[in-house]
């Protein structure tokens, strides 16, 4: 039944006005742009995405590091080393230039003062969070790809919803002039 509701716009009809034409070119132009564009628009978003994490593990490098006081104790964190339990310590770690660093990072709740760890830094020695591992970039460029696919659609259906209301008020324009019309010509009939 849905196909005929929309097949109706194609047929011919003397009930058949330029703006149902309008639509119908419209609904079929919006169904093209959707079933195209938003495919692009989401891989893009996601190959744009991967490529950012690649880059990220280009600019990072790992240091050892030395936690300088125990990490504070947190109610409910998962000790197994999940990124979720980590807590924020302070540490200090050797510049390959010899000079002495020290900084606040993510480190694993069961270390304490003098434990060694990996932390990560930028070119400039500057403490930076850890890199995505590869199924955290997976599950980061599969959101953003749905997400910039689903906001395409959403785009396109907005303006196909904006543009049919622009349509409707004209044809309801329309419509209102030809009954005034309509309604003087049947004026003169009566006896």
């Amino acid at each position: 039944m849905p196909l005929k509701n929309f097949l109706w716009h194609w047929r011919h009809s003397p009930l058949r006005r330029r703006s149902d034409v309008a639509e119908s070119w419209l609904l079929l132009a919006t169904g093209v742009l959707i079933a195209v564009t938003a495919p692009i628009a989401g891989l893009t978003a996601a190959d744009a995405a991967g490529d950012a994490t690649a880059r990220q593990s280009d600019d990072r490098q790992s240091v050892s590091v030395v936690l300088a006081e125990d990490p504070p104790a947190r109610i409910g964190v998962d000790t197994t080393g999940g990124v979720g339990g980590r807590v924020h310590a302070t540490v200090r770690w050797t510049q390959p230039d010899g000079t002495q660093r020290t900084g606040e990072t993510a480190v694993s709740p069961g270390l304490g003062a003098g434990d060694r760890t990996t932390a990560w830094v930028d070119a400039n020695g500057a403490l930076l969070r850890d890199p995505l591992t590869p199924t955290e970039a997976k599950f980061e460029s599969i959101a953003l790809g749905t997400v910039a696919g689903g906001g395409t659609v959403l785009l396109l259906l907005g303006a196909e919803r904006g543009s049919a209301y622009l349509l409707n008020r004209r044809r309801y324009g329309q419509w209102e002039r030809e009954w005034a019309e309509a309604g003087t010509q049947w004026g003169h009939r009566q006896p």
